[in-house]
């Protein structure tokens, strides 16, 4: 009899790997480099509203988050912000392609596991080479047996990603940090949507969760393992 449950799709930035906190940790510098010229107590909802309106331009990831903190800190200091702060955030932003990857807890040894009973597929948004750099890095590359990079993830992505494997989407389960982008559209594809929470959440990932049957919730990926055998 075949299983409810045949192919599992898992996002990346902080769902297998750390990712926010370094956004975090540059936003952080990029506050310090406008102290000197601007008010800074409104700069955080300054750059959330310039990557909002730029995400159409620019997608997500490093690069983006980077043009939007240039464009906000002209904006802010009414185009007098120095070129050496300029330097100075593009420099932050190639430090942050560099980070070496470091995989969250349970990722590698729930991915292995998970791998030798179910189709797995990575599923991310995101800058594509800098996607593919961290996933080689990740050493998990090997594990998977499809990977899907796009620009947005919506009800059409998780159709399309799971399609071609035994089921479809009926078959299939998405499991990520965000509920905005890897929870709520896959549940509303047809699959099983499953929350791993993580400390740090991007403003723009954040959504209520849906209100479905087949919509789970895991303090971390360490419990999936579990809840793929009770879902059968």
């Amino acid at each position: 009899m075949a299983r409810k449950l045949q192919t599992i799709g898992f996002d990346a930035d902080d769902t297998l790997w750390h990712n926010e906190r370094f956004f975090k940790l540059t936003q952080d510098r990029f506050e310090e480099l406008l102290s000197d010229y601007t008010d800074t107590s409104q700069l955080h909802d300054r750059l959330v509203a310039a990557e909002k309106r730029n995400i159409g331009q620019y997608g997500f990831g490093v690069k983006g988050f980077v043009l939007s903190m240039i464009e906000t800190a002209i904006d802010v200091t009414d185009g007098a912000v120095p070129g050496h702060v300029i330097r100075e955030i593009l420099d932050a932003g190639q430090d942050m392609l560099a980070h070496p990857i470091e995989l969250l807890p349970h990722a590698r040894t729930t991915v292995t596991a998970l791998s030798d009973t179910h189709r797995l597929v990575l599923i991310t948004k995101g800058d594509l080479l800098h996607q593919e750099r961290k996933l080689a890095q990740s050493g998990l590359g090997d594990l998977f047996d499809d990977v899907a990079i796009v620009s947005e993830k919506t009800v059409a992505t998780y159709l399309t990603a799971f399609a071609s494997h035994p089921g479809g989407t009926e078959a299939a389960m998405m499991v990520g940090n965000s509920m905005r982008s890897d929870v709520v559209p896959a549940v509303a594809a047809g699959a099983w949507g499953v929350f791993v929470p993580h400390a740090l959440e991007w403003d723009l990932e954040k959504a209520d969760p849906p209100k479905a049957p087949r919509y789970r919730s895991i303090a971390d990926l360490g419990d999936l393992p579990a809840l793929v055998d009770h879902i059968g």
